[in-house]
């Protein structure tokens, strides 16, 4: 049974709303279609008065303070009476904690600096994170080495098979497309001047120093830096690494390390393989486009192209591996309990260790010219 009531009483312009009784969660439905009826188009002010009221509680308080805007929203004058201390109260609490959401809602959706300032905070934080990351590697590094019983020969023979050894035919096809462009597009500038032969100099210093190690590296990163990081999400959400700790058995030592050694030994041998491939396909066209003899490739190259230039490019390799598995093993450390997280860390190990790779060439290349070498 309802024990309150609502008698609206309007005159012109001005509207009051007499509430009297016990107002509770079960008179809302009740008192909002008496409200609903009204007319608003002509007011200008409305009064709500409690004076009568007994007993409010917090869903009827919501339900006023809701009324209460809206007659605002609505550019009318609205007014509450009442002497009550516990409705008062009551009115003011519901009142500062709908403020409260108001001010929190437009913060968030206004205001810019705050969204920067945390993105900056939490990239901190990933800094931070992967720092630590390198320091347990360094240190299980250390006792890696430390006697070759700790050596997982038999993890890293196979981490260089499927990382390494799998990986030679896409590179090789990859470094041969690599070069035939490079030799064809250039051939048409270079026979404009007569400058043919010089096709052997641009091919072999920029395939030997720059483009085989970086294209080399783009590769791998995006087949095995993209399944290192798949395994170990996937072990990581099956909860493997977490029975090998309970078993005593370090996923560093036997998951992490075998990874980046196996990588950091077959990159520079990938990236080998990669320059033959290379300079075969520049020497193609050369021998198609501009009728330069295999033979005389080969003097020439002996002649104009210093050996510096292939060291160079196999130096490389295992900073390249080293930056590719360490980030690609921490992104699959960092995946959480859920399948979307795969594919979302996998995606920013591929991505960071391109963008890695690549700033890591450009140091070599500044160091090295400031060298002179």
């Amino acid at each position: 049974m309802i024990n309150s009531t609502l008698k609206i009483i309007q005159e012109k312009d001005n509207l009051t709303l007499f509430f009297m009784g016990k107002l509770s969660l079960h008179t809302i439905t009740q008192n909002q279609n008496s409200i609903d009826k009204i007319d608003t188009l002509d007011l200008k002010n409305i009064t709500i008065d409690l004076t009568d009221v007994n007993y409010l509680d917090t869903a009827t308080a919501m339900f006023l303070n809701n009324l209460y805007n809206h007659f605002l929203s609505l550019n009318i004058k609205i007014e509450i009476i009442t002497q009550n201390e516990d409705i008062l109260h009551t009115l003011k609490l519901v009142q500062r904690d709908y403020k409260q959401k108001i001010d929190t809602k437009t913060l968030k959706r206004t205001n810019i600096f705050n969204k920067f300032g945390k993105y900056i905070y939490n990239s901190f934080l990933g800094i931070l994170s992967f720092i630590n990351f390198l320091g347990i590697i360094f240190a299980t590094q250390i006792y890696y080495f430390k006697s070759p019983k700790h050596i997982r020969f038999k993890e890293i023979a196979f981490e260089i098979n499927e990382s390494g050894i799998k990986a030679l035919g896409i590179v090789s096809l990859t470094s041969f497309l690599i070069g035939l462009v490079i030799a064809y597009q250039s051939a048409y500038q270079l026979k404009l001047y007569g400058a043919n032969i010089f096709i052997v100099d641009m091919i072999g210093i920029s395939i030997l120093r720059e483009l085989a190690p970086l294209i080399t590296a783009i590769v791998i990163a995006g087949r095995s830096g993209s399944a290192f990081t798949a395994q170990i999400g996937a072990m990581k959400i099956t909860e493997e690494l977490d029975a090998m700790r309970t078993m005593g058995f370090d996923p560093y030592i036997f998951l992490v390390m075998p990874r980046i050694i196996a990588l950091m030994i077959m990159l520079p041998i990938l990236i080998f393989i990669s320059d033959i491939m290379g300079v075969l396909g520049g020497m193609l066209v050369a021998n198609i486009d501009l009728q330069i003899t295999v033979e005389l490739f080969i003097e020439r190259f002996n002649e104009v192209v210093a050996v510096k230039h292939f060291y160079i490019g196999i130096l490389k390799g295992p900073f390249f591996a080293f930056l590719i598995a360490s980030i690609a093993i921490y992104r699959g450390l960092m995946v959480k309990n859920d399948t979307q997280s795969i594919g979302f860390n996998t995606t920013k190990s591929v991505v960071e260790a391109i963008f890695a790779v690549i700033v890591c060439d450009a140091i070599f290349s500044i160091v090295f010219t400031n060298l002179g070498i």
